[in-house]
């Protein structure tokens, strides 16, 4: 099968939270379909790691440390991958944090603030510097990591959740305004897939056996399966899908 419409040959990808787990994968698969990659992420020792893999499939790589939620990195992030390269064709939002689980209600304010900080005006603040490149490019694609929780509360998780459904809504907001530009804005919502990150959850036998109940599927993601689905969403075969919500779930039915 001819899968020649998946090619990045020739593209720009920009991943942050690209040392580890679904932004990783991403980062590789980018490169692996030719698209020259920057990374970004907290620390530089894990990033050059993935640039060396990135550099072994024969592309160019770009490690730049940046925190998420601090818009002087997210400002330096822009101008060094634009001085590397001279454009961007492909963003991905993928860096989150949750730093703590429990009811809202029982939330400090400086939890919830860390978290939409980092997980929604992050997004907000490097599509906004991106969004602007791509508009006078005339082209380009946004993949926000979004979260099953964005679309459906989950126990413990709120302000989680909460940033999520704001990125869902950023999506939606930015697809409507960038159209017109010939960039795509579209976001990927897992539910749980088996990173360090989510580690609490898919460990937890007790949890597992309670989520294989309403996940027909029986089985969590990896991070390759949700790498694949940012590779469509960023390539020809998804020309005409923007502002949409992938929900990438198992089947699960609430």
């Amino acid at each position: 099968m001819d899968c020649s419409f998946l090619s990045q040959e020739g593209k720009v990808a920009l991943v942050t939270g690209g040392s580890r787990g679904i932004g990783k994968a991403i980062a590789l698969a980018f490169a692996d379909a030719g698209a020259d990659v920057i990374v970004a992420s907290r620390k530089l020792e894990d990033l050059e790691k993935v640039a060396d893999d990135i550099r072994a499939m024969g592309r160019k790589a770009l490690c730049v440390p940046t925190h998420a939620k601090k818009i002087p990195d997210l400002e330096s992030l822009v101008e060094k991958t634009m001085a590397a390269f001279g454009r961007i064709d492909i963003l991905v939002n993928n860096a989150a944090t949750n730093p703590a689980m429990g009811h809202v209600v029982d939330t400090e304010e400086s939890v919830f603030d860390h978290i939409i900080d980092t997980n929604l005006k992050g997004y907000f603040m490097l599509s906004k510097l991106v969004g602007k490149i791509m508009r006078d490019q005339k082209s380009g694609h946004i993949i926000n990591i979004s979260s099953a929780g964005g679309v459906t509360p989950a126990e413990g998780l709120g302000p989680y959740c909460i940033s999520k459904a704001g990125i869902n809504m950023l999506t939606k907001q930015m697809a409507l305004e960038l159209g017109p530009y010939n960039v795509r804005v579209n976001a990927i919502a897992p539910r749980i897939v088996k990173t360090d990150f989510s580690k609490a959850l898919w460990t937890n036998d007790k949890l597992m056996e309670m989520e294989y109940k309403l996940t027909p599927l029986k089985c969590v993601a990896t991070p390759e399966e949700i790498a694949q689905a940012a590779l469509y969403l960023a390539s020809s075969a998804a020309h005409y899908m923007t502002g949409h919500i992938l929900v990438i779930n198992g089947g699960a039915f609430f």
